[in-house]
């Protein structure tokens, strides 16, 4: 990184950075966080559950392992995100 901000492009207001665009590039950021979080989880969970005796391929078993541990632990993932947001937006209606 060069310096800090310097993922921040500047606005034509001269120099100054809209909070909106910084506000937009974190969530961003931060969504991409959570998938590289997800995928490291999941192949490290899948692994340990699959994975015998580790080698240069896989054999036909370990493959449909794999895929399955990793389609339900997509499953399980988006029904967990899809209740918690909207836990989040029954409360946000409460205020």
């Amino acid at each position: 990184m060069d310096g800090f901000g310097a993922d921040f492009p500047a606005g034509a207001s001269g120099g100054k950075v809209d909070a909106g665009t910084i506000m937009e590039q974190v969530k961003v950021q931060i969504a991409v966080a959570n998938a590289q979080e997800l995928l490291q989880r999941m192949t490290d969970k899948c692994f340990k559950k699959c994975i015998g005796k580790p080698g240069s391929t896989l054999d036909n078993s370990e493959q449909k392992c794999i895929a399955m541990c990793m389609d339900r632990y997509m499953d399980a993932w988006n029904t967990v995100s899809r209740t918690y947001n909207s836990r989040l937006q029954r409360e946000r209606a409460r205020m």
